[in-house]
């Protein structure tokens, strides 16, 4: 072993490193290897940013922005709007009508921009017919990404296999060569997703005062003429010296002061909304003479029907406090920030109250954070719970990469001809593509150029919405592949597999391939275990003198069906807390499907070579 190939793996070590542990966030880590690499030889300067350039990531951009402006112009929701109309169908139905409509879409558009619209479909129809949200999502989750499996533009991994394949010699995939085994993995999947809803949570509904306690937490008190605090600053006061007790707003004067400075004195009659439990509650009651406010301090969301016009003018019209769920979608501006920082960031009658930490593999737990001192940051997944007006939630709404999880059901706004004419150029571009006539790149900004010079993509919009993560995440991992080619990293690997194969089955040999990627894809990104994989599996083939496609396919389809842990896609992340799940669920459910489809696809791509 050459000391290129040591250096090599050391990069990969690192690489996988920081991303099970999430050190950094996955675009860091993309600058992170591109400068490695150059720094330490393994990839030319032209080498380390060809990643930018390539094919596959300027053809993924493409349909992320494509994706951008069928949910902006109201496609997505339009071809998932007609879900509700389900509702009164027995669970068993329920849940495979959700999974096929869910898989047909993804096919052709992105994923995770699909799944994020069924989840909000799925809330409202727990929040109105008490449908369990814990029996649909997951589902919902893996079957997204099972039908992104089915197309060549279905998914990002299948198409950065396709170019790292095509730039390694092997010929490049139709449009559609592989759908055939995709549906077969779709068809046993939602028969065994749908056998498997027993053993999902029901996901009893909870209001957000259960779920995050509120009655127990946040509390609105008045200050009486003889109270202690009278004449004391903040600072001078147990608010600002006790980390168990935070001061969220002072009103007064039918004025109010979110997050009040330190140095403002208190006074008789003021209100203040604390946020602690009822034990320091008690004691501070008793010693600081304080008095709790008996009137309801906030008031659920009530949904709206369309028809209910006159209803939803007269509730503007009143300044009710309500309490709204946030979920962090990749790229939110708020993510890194901590629950005190988001308190000075936040506009004005919006405050933070709490955030709701994701599960992750070194969290089991449901971490709530309440207090400003706690130095956890957002990330995605996470759920952020606000309090503010009903004025408000319009501007919440339009907040970019984020999903407002109770909402009024507002009237679709978007154009009948937008709608339908973006339709038509996602069917332009399908069609192009499918037919050869153009490569899925080239297609792809076709169709996102004609979008632009109808005006019907706006982009500033693309510049706030795209998930720039995943494009620069793709642009640093495709110098890796470079590098292992380069180094002979991916040959000496091959080798290796090849000497512990020797005179094996055919079966063995695309079982083992086909698990250890699904395996690696289960710790790190789906893009990345492909691009360090793909060369490794062509290698293979080409050691055993055996067609490439099978290899390419084990590869394609490992990368994705990842299904036992809740990192091992997007979208699974997303609805990981949403659904009540614990880590059991995708280890279980989730571990056993991924061992049906590996041996199904075993046994087909076996029999292709």
């Amino acid at each position: 072993m050459t000391w290129e190939i040591t250096l090599m793996f050391c990069v990969l070590l690192v690489t996988v490193v920081l991303f099970v542990f999430e050190i950094f966030p996955v675009d860091k880590i993309a600058f992170l290897i591109i400068v490695s690499l150059t720094l330490l030889g393994l990839v030319k300067p032209k080498e380390a940013i060809s990643g930018f350039s390539n094919s596959a990531t300027i053809a993924v951009l493409a349909l992320m922005i494509l994706a951008i402006a069928l949910e902006e112009n109201g496609v997505i929701g339009w071809l998932a709007s007609s879900m509700g109309r389900i509702k009164g169908l027995p669970l068993y139905v329920m849940a495979p009508v959700f999974m096929f409509v869910t898989a047909g879409i993804s096919a052709f558009i992105s994923t995770t921009a699909v799944v994020i619209v069924f989840i909000k479909i799925v809330n409202q129809l727990s929040e109105k017919y008490n449908v369990s949200q814990s029996k649909l999502l997951l589902p919902i989750s893996f079957a997204g990404i099972l039908g992104g499996s089915c197309t060549l533009m279905g998914t990002s991994t299948n198409l950065i296999v396709n170019s790292v394949a095509t730039d390694l010699g092997a010929e490049k995939l139709g449009f559609f060569e592989f759908s055939m085994l995709g549906l077969i993995f779709l068809g046993i999947s939602i028969v065994y997703l749908t056998l498997t809803l027993r053993w999902l949570p029901w996901g009893k509904s909870k209001t957000l005062d259960d779920d995050y306690h509120l009655n127990n937490y946040v509390t609105n008190v008045h200050i009486n003429a003889d109270s202690n605090l009278v004449g004391k600053t903040i600072q001078e006061s147990f608010l600002f010296e006790n980390p168990e007790v935070s001061l969220l707003k002072l009103t007064r004067d039918n004025k109010v002061h979110n997050s009040p400075g330190k140095y403002i004195t208190f006074k008789a009659n003021d209100e203040l909304l604390l946020m602690c439990d009822l034990k320091n509650l008690a004691r501070i009651n008793e010693s600081e003479n304080l008095s709790l406010n008996e009137k309801k301090y906030f008031a659920p969301i009530q949904r709206i029907e369309p028809n209910d016009t006159q209803t939803e003018q007269k509730e503007s019209e009143v300044d009710t406090r309500i309490f709204v769920e946030l979920l962090m979608l990749p790229g939110a501006q708020y993510l890194g920030k901590t629950l005190g920082g988001l308190r000075n960031l936040m506009m004005q009658d919006i405050l933070p109250i709490a955030i709701k930490k994701r599960k992750t593999l070194t969290n089991l737990k449901d971490r709530l954070v309440r207090s400003s001192m706690n130095k956890l940051v957002l990330k995605v997944g996470d759920r952020l719970l606000l309090e503010t007006s009903k004025e408000k939630l319009e501007t919440l709404n339009k907040i970019e990469n984020v999903i407002l999880l109770q909402e009024f059901d507002n009237v679709s706004s978007n154009s009948k001809y937008k709608r339908y004419f973006s339709l038509g150029v996602l069917l332009l571009v399908i069609g192009l593509a499918a037919s050869g006539a153009l490569s899925i790149m080239v297609s792809a900004l076709t169709g996102v150029c004609i979008l632009l010079l109808t005006n019907n993509l706006d982009l500033t919009t693309v510049y706030k919405k795209v998930n720039w993560q995943i494009f620069f995440l793709l642009a640093g991992m495709i110098p890796l592949g470079v590098a292992m080619h380069n180094t002979g990293a991916d040959a000496f690997i091959s080798e290796k597999l090849l000497g512990f194969l020797f005179d094996q089955p055919g079966y063995v040999v695309m079982g083992t391939l086909f698990f250890s990627t699904m395996i690696l894809s289960a710790v790190i990104s789906n893009n990345a275990t492909a691009i360090i994989m793909t060369p490794i599996a062509m290698a293979v083939a080409q050691g055993m003198q055996l067609d490439y496609k099978p290899f390419i396919l084990a590869v394609m389809f490992a990368a994705n069906f990842s299904f036992f842990t809740p990192v091992g896609y997007q979208t699974n992340t997303l609805i990981y807390s949403m659904g009540n799940y614990r880590f059991s669920h995708f280890l279980g459910i989730g571990g056993i499907l991924s061992l049906i489809l590996a041996l199904v696809a075993t046994f087909l791509l076996t029999n292709m070579l």
